[in-house]
């Protein structure tokens, strides 16, 4: 019978940031920003295994005590250049069963809550195909031209802004990846092969932290958690 596994590729740096602590160790609500979505991963009853894809020269992971996770937090210094390459290597490395389930999250979404784990798994676990956390865009969009002026405004009907985490069988996610490196998120290579992956609506809570106001936001969203969302509610250190 196939499992669940998560696996967060935290190989990056974040320049975005414009901090010299890698993104993912930032401190967001008293921990670094990563333990927030492994505090929701770790403490989900479904997922067997935690996997953590770091740089092969990350010295700062073995800063913090990850003993709180017991054996189900699995490191894997195996990062590659790109999300789609440490994907790939945590992938190669974790020795999964091709029919396991894999839930590939962002260290960057720190908001993740167990009820959106607990839809994602519910929807998919059937599905021959998988899919993807999801919110409907409700912003008109533009479209700039080369001077930065609006050239049209895009039709926003049907269209989807992709989250995190992202479920496919570790065999195909695996063969997708192996075919096409040049991806943004794991969606988007398991479309290359041709297939449609379901889109399951989440909310607007699970964002990324890309620029340093929105940690400001994500501290916020954290603090106002019911405890039970989260495994660990002691400081973190």
């Amino acid at each position: 019978m196939s499992g669940f596994h998560a696996l967060v590729p935290a190989a990056g740096f974040g320049a975005r940031m414009g901090q010299e602590l890698p993104k993912q160790y930032l401190p967001i609500a008293g921990k670094p920003m990563i333990a927030h979505a492994l505090d929701t991963l770790c403490a989900c009853p479904d997922i067997a295994t935690v996997f953590v894809v770091l740089s092969p020269g990350d010295t700062q992971f073995r800063t913090y005590d990850w003993s709180r996770y017991g054996e189900k937090l699995q490191p894997l210094f195996c990062g590659g250049a790109t999300r789609a390459e440490s994907v790939a290597n945590g992938l190669l490395a974790s020795e999964l069963d091709a029919d396991d389930w894999v839930l590939v999250h962002d260290a960057a979404r720190p908001c993740l809550t167990r009820a959106h784990l607990a839809r994602l798994i519910a929807e998919l676990r059937d599905d021959a195909v998988g899919g993807i956390l999801a919110v409907p865009v409700a912003d008109t969009l533009k479209r700039a031209d080369a001077r930065q002026r609006i050239e049209h405004t895009e039709p926003r009907e049907g269209l989807w802004q992709a989250q995190t985490p992202q479920m496919f069988r570790a065999g195909l996610l695996a063969e997708a990846l192996a075919r096409g490196r040049n991806v943004t998120d794991e969606a988007s290579a398991v479309e290359a092969l041709g297939f449609q992956p379901k889109l399951v609506e989440g909310d607007s809570s699970n964002f990324k932290v890309t620029y340093p106001q929105d940690v400001v936001l994500a501290e916020l969203l954290l603090k106002q958690k019911l405890p039970d969302n989260h495994a660990v509610s002691q400081p973190f250190c």
